[in-house]
């Protein structure tokens, strides 16, 4: 009975984060807000019935354990950081008697289908508080993650099934996919129409990285809290930036080089190999969907720099620089192309190639994710050389939002949230 009160309250507690998560979007719809409450009715009815079951079963809740760092916060059972965690993690894998600090927290036990009695079998999850803050730190450290839309996932799936109007063109009578309106003397000639809609159906895929710990650095919390904790994070954050960038859309992230809806500028004539040009930059600014401008930014490997900083528009007799680096004329913490920020990013190609320069409005690319991060550890993969192996993994997913690029209402030149400059060989 205890076990079920344990799985009740963990459900109660994720249908409360949902209804908290779409009730917090800056953007909610209505849709959203009927959900939200639709989740709240629910997680009232099974808080009565968590209340209930407490009452017949004799239920006490838990006293809790001294913890060996008396002063450290509640929600951490104990730990004083992610490396005392993790170092205690080895310690109950290793057969001997498990933490007391890991038994009183009960979402630090090994995920179902685990053996939970021997948890050198399959592990512990990182509990909430150091999971969250790891996850988080993945998306600092990132560059493009933290600028996508985000979705979470609930305890109940594992892929996100979303509805959206498949329009390709704006041209009268394919707008929204379909809508068309008349005026009244029209009348006679009216022709009923509807939207189109297509629907995305995107799967959660695992994300996963070992380390291996030496005993002597698991001796050394501080140490292994920095080593693991920030190295994971960052590096987390590294190949989800890259996905985003190339992924290749079978078993991760679909990545915007790769999408139907990126849109790649031609190169001008007799353009020389492996260089950057001011009309280069003028045409992708145009291709850009303009509802997108406010927001997008321009992205480059930093070999492109030479070629940005040389760059000038012609007027007149004389001309005024195109690009505008940081601090100088443009009194900005980025340089300036166009007005919008241009940001080194290490997944950019390298000059000449496409995808040296990208031109994107990250908003319009989805993440979905569920949970933050879970953690096992081994003391038998490397027995022989001294060292430990921790697991971490993630289960997110990721495409465009976008399914294709959009023709406008006066122009047959095609537009997108996503462009990139045509490769320069």
């Amino acid at each position: 009975m205890s076990v079920e009160i344990l799985e009740l309250e963990r459900e109660l507690k994720e249908l409360r984060d949902e209804a908290k998560s779409l009730l917090e979007k800056e953007e909610r719809s209505d849709e959203d807000i009927e959900k939200a409450k639709g989740l709240v009715t629910r997680s009232e009815k099974l808080a009565s019935e968590i209340e209930i079951r407490k009452s017949v079963s004799g239920w006490e809740e838990a006293k809790p354990i001294d913890p060996p760092n008396p002063g450290a916060r509640p929600e951490t059972h104990g730990f004083k950081n992610f490396g005392e965690f993790l170092r205690s993690v080895y310690e109950s894998s290793g057969g001997g008697r498990i933490d007391e600090r890991l038994a009183i927290a009960p979402e630090t036990r090994a995920a179902q289908g685990l053996n939970e009695s021997a948890p050198a079998a399959g592990g512990f999850l990182v509990q909430e508080d150091f999971a969250q803050e790891l996850w988080k730190r993945t998306y600092e450290t990132g560059v493009l993650a933290s600028k996508c839309k985000r979705v979470p996932i609930s305890s109940a799936s594992n892929r996100l099934k979303m509805n959206y109007l498949d329009e390709t063109s704006r041209a009268t009578g394919s707008r929204y996919g379909g809508i068309r309106v008349y005026r009244e003397n029209e009348a006679d000639s009216t022709t009923a129409s509807k939207p189109k809609f297509g629907q995305i159906n995107l799967a959660l895929e695992k994300m996963m990285g070992l380390c291996y710990a030496t005993d002597e650095l698991l001796e050394d919390v501080s140490a292994m809290e920095s080593v693991i904790g920030d190295a994971f994070a960052e590096e987390f954050g590294f190949a989800l930036d890259n996905e985003i960038i190339r992924g290749t859309g079978s078993g991760q992230c679909l990545g915007i080089m790769n999408a139907d809806c990126k849109v790649a500028v031609t190169i001008e004539t007799n353009q020389a190999a492996d260089t950057i040009v001011t009309e280069n930059i003028v045409k992708m600014y145009s291709r850009l969907y303009g509802k997108s401008r406010p927001k997008a930014e321009w992205y480059i490997n930093q070999d492109c720099e030479p070629q940005l900083f040389t760059m000038s528009l012609a007027v007149g007799t004389g001309g005024i620089p195109v690009y505008m680096p940081a601090n100088g004329l443009s009194g900005s913490p980025y340089g300036t192309l166009m007005g919008r920020p241009v940001i080194p990013l290490e997944q950019a190609d390298t000059v000449g190639d496409e995808g040296d320069i990208i031109f994107a409005d990250f908003s319009q690319y989805l993440l979905i994710e569920k949970g933050g991060v879970d953690a096992a550890s081994s003391i038998h993969v490397r027995f022989l050389y001294g060292e430990n192996t921790f697991r971490f993994t993630v289960r997110n997913n990721g495409q465009p939002l976008w399914h294709s690029a959009l023709t406008p209402f006066q122009s047959t030149t095609i537009l997108s949230p996503f462009v990139t400059l045509a490769a320069r060989a």
